[in-house]
């Protein structure tokens, strides 16, 4: 029965997916807005959110938007998503190859800098931009990333996923038991890509402010880049008028201290802080709809 299931929905997702893959890019594009447009609409519960989350951090003088409104700021948001998704379609159905040659890239030699020391780098970002097409470009020019990905529930679509992904060039690291896996592809002086941004629980995490509210903050970076010496380096992906921008940011030094926990801490509000400053040079680009702060209450 729960196979069933599980076709009955990955049908469902070929029959929406297909007509914007055979698309031509530009239509897709629009009709990707188009629903993203949509989404702002009827999607009441995560529009909210998204608001909600602006507007406080706003409040806290985190974020600043100029002469716009929040509500034009999140449906752009959501544009963005909309267009995002569309992109990711036609790679994931191999018609996206104008689409990875329109991203730039600017600073991959400070992660080919930082790999000569040996001992492998850690990819730091969020979720930014389309972040999903963020290691696509940069696979054939460096060593392989090893990403983390959450186990998807639909076998069927967890298949698709790492099947897309590793065609190109990427391993795909689960979240279960990963932070094993990286001290082992670190030692082979390959790079981990991590994103940093979302909610954990207490046992992942250090507690301080992110866009000036407190809350769990990642710090398995942190972590890993002192055990085991790695360099991590920063990098974002943004939308230009012609496509996409990849900035990677020098290589991080750690800090200094012999007080694990103090030093562990000071690097983890570091490389958050990389992601702070993108939202706030974007704001139209994160992930506002997700409950970033549900864990602490105001």
């Amino acid at each position: 029965m729960k196979r069933l299931q599980w076709f009955a929905e990955l049908a469902a997702a070929v029959l929406v997916t297909l007509p914007i893959a055979a698309l031509p890019l530009r239509a897709a594009l629009w009709l990707g807005e188009l629903l993203g447009s949509l989404l702002y609409i009827f999607w009441k519960s995560r529009r909210e959110i998204a608001l909600d989350n602006l507007r406080e951090a706003m409040s806290r003088n985190a974020v600043s938007i100029g002469s716009s409104t929040p509500e034009e700021i999140i449906k752009r948001n959501f544009r963005n998503l909309g267009r995002s998704f569309a992109e990711v379609v036609k790679i994931y159905y191999g018609l996206g190859s104008r689409i990875i040659r329109g991203i730039e890239i600017r600073g991959i030699e400070n992660i080919t800098r930082a790999l000569e020391r040996g001992k492998g780098v850690i990819i730091i970002t969020g979720h930014c931009g389309n972040w999903e097409l963020l290691c696509l470009p940069l696979v054939g020019n460096l060593p392989r990333i090893n990403a983390v990905m959450r186990r998807i529930n639909n076998p069927f679509f967890n298949r698709i996923v790492v099947k897309v992904r590793e065609r190109s060039g990427q391993a795909m690291v689960y979240k279960e038991g990963a932070i094993r896996k990286f001290f082992s592809v670190l030692k082979r002086n390959e790079i981990v890509g991590i994103l940093m941004d979302q909610s954990v629980v207490g046992a992942e995490g250090i507690k301080a402010d992110f866009l000036g509210r407190q809350d769990y903050i990642l710090k398995v970076p942190a972590l890993i880049a002192r055990k085991t010496g790695a360099a991590v380096v920063p990098a974002f992906i943004r939308r230009t008028g012609s496509g996409h921008s990849i900035d990677i940011g020098d290589a991080m030094e750690p800090d200094g201290s012999t007080d694990e926990a103090e030093a562990v801490t000071r690097d983890t509000l570091k490389f958050s802080g990389c992601i702070e400053e993108y939202i706030r040079q974007n704001p139209t680009e994160w992930l506002w709809l997700h409950r970033r702060w549900k864990r602490e209450k105001l």
